[in-house]
């Protein structure tokens, strides 16, 4: 059955009159007549009877509509409840952040979005670089203050929200150590360790080639899950690993240096969320915390 079909049978039950059916539907009394019709045909059997000054449910017509009318209120209700979440800015709003520098981020976006929508709880929640993702596509998360991009046909990318320098992390002991810039060639000389987000979107995506822009092989390392476990795999003489400048400020430790790359493009964070749930509150984030200037 249509949902138009149940509506017209459950409204003409009540109001048991062609014409008020009509007037509540804003339809014809013509289509009204028709629907019914149309439903008795597929049931096989009348639910009204008609007189010139009457309409009253038949037996299967009273069944039909004590079965459907608790489905179809439940059916509205549901309908209610996704409009009201997919319009309505309120109710809760679960955002996840990588790392100190996006929770931060989230620190001051969520003041500003509050100002304007305190009737939304912000709910913040840490998640390591290898299960951002995951939560976020298994809806544990509403929205993910991360590096920018990340690709996905599933995902829209905000507006940036910090834009800083990147910075390669080295054994505090390495020859780049020594160096006041490095650049992207060098990554040749030197395992570059693993770990989803904070990688160039040319470097993690796993069909583009793992070179440097004059086409020199990357030898790749050990993959981590957490930065805290690069840094040690860093600190380890294990590998090297790209970051932002955040990270000589946040994650300072005796044994690894921060070195500046002077031919790449700055790391980039904002808001990250799957389209397909891009809800009210969704969007009115995502517009609360945009800069009001360059970033």
């Amino acid at each position: 059955m249509e949902r138009y079909e149940i509506e017209a049978f459950l409204v003409l039950a009540e109001e048991l009159h062609f014409g008020r059916t009509a007037v509540r539907l804003r339809v014809t009394t013509a289509r009204v007549s028709q629907v019914i019709g149309k439903l008795e045909r597929r049931v096989g059997a009348p639910l009204f009877e008609r007189t010139s000054r009457s309409v009253a449910l038949t037996p299967i017509g009273r069944r039909l509509h004590d079965d459907l009318r608790p489905a179809f209120e439940q059916l509205e209700a549901a309908l209610a409840t996704a409009v009201a979440a997919g319009r309505g800015v309120t109710g809760e709003l679960r955002v996840g952040f990588v790392g100190a520098a996006a929770g931060q981020l989230l620190v001051q976006a969520t003041d500003r979005f509050a100002a304007r929508h305190p009737e939304v709880e912000v709910r913040m929640h840490e998640v390591q670089m290898g299960e951002a993702l995951d939560r976020l596509r298994s809806d544990r998360l509403d929205v993910l203050i991360a590096c920018l991009p990340l690709s996905g046909p599933d995902l829209a990318n905000g507006p940036v929200l910090l834009s800083e320098p990147r910075l390669l992390a080295v054994p505090a002991d390495h020859h780049f150590a020594r160096r006041t810039a490095v650049s992207v060639e060098d990554l040749a000389h030197t395992e570059l360790l693993r770990a989803p987000c904070s990688l160039p979107d040319h470097w993690r995506e796993p069909d583009s080639p793992r070179v440097t822009p004059a086409g020199r092989p990357i030898p790749l390392g050990r993959t981590a899950a957490t930065f805290q476990e690069i840094l040690t795999l860093v600190g380890a003489g294990l590998g090297v690993f790209p970051v932002g400048a955040h990270a000589a400020r946040f994650h300072a430790r005796a044994d690894v240096a921060f070195v500046p790359f002077h031919d790449t493009p700055p790391l980039e964070w904002g808001p990250v969320w799957r389209a397909s749930r891009a809800n009210a509150r969704v969007r009115a984030f995502t517009e609360a915390v945009r800069p009001a200037g360059p970033g």
